[in-house]
């Protein structure tokens, strides 16, 4: 996670625009009610996390990522987790995102596999499309998750599941 807490003071200035785009694709999409919970795994600073009116959840490996997303969203509640080892119980989130963070896990099927058993039956899991990963990521996404819709936008291939 050095790469991450290198750059984690101009983290949103990097990546900022193209994950706001993102966003957008996903709201069009995705209707959430302020009593929901959603966990946002490789949550970053929180730009993917900040968006949502409901309850908010973060983890991310990178100290000095979530001390971003702590600063930016107080009324978060973020944790330093790998999608590997979430923290929190069965089926305790109403909604799980994974925004192009899904080539960085350590281990992908059991990144996934966490992402699962955490969330009740809304996700929402993008990836870099140009990864080296996209074929096994697409398998296994298919393989874990009832996939109900695939959008391939500028720089990410999102799933609504």
């Amino acid at each position: 996670m050095n790469y991450y807490d290198e750059i984690a003071k101009g983290y949103e200035e990097l990546h900022g625009e193209e994950q706001e785009k993102k966003i957008a694709i996903i709201k069009n999409k995705l209707r959430l009610n302020p009593e929901d919970k959603l966990l946002d795994a490789g949550c970053g600073t929180g730009l993917t996390t900040r968006p949502w009116k409901c309850k908010r959840y973060g983890i991310d490996p990178s100290k000095k990522l979530l001390e971003k997303a702590r600063q930016k969203d107080p009324e978060g509640n973020y944790k330093l987790a790998p999608a590997e080892k979430i923290p929190f119980e069965d089926n305790f989130f109403d909604i799980v995102i994974s925004i192009t963070a899904i080539q960085n896990f350590q281990d992908i099927e059991k990144g996934l596999r966490e992402i699962k058993r955490v969330g009740r039956d809304k996700f929402v899991l993008s990836f870099l499309k140009k990864s080296e990963k996209r074929r096994m990521i697409e398998l296994l996404i298919n393989k874990i998750f009832d996939v109900k819709e695939k959008v391939e936008e500028e720089k990410d291939i999102i799933f609504f599941i």
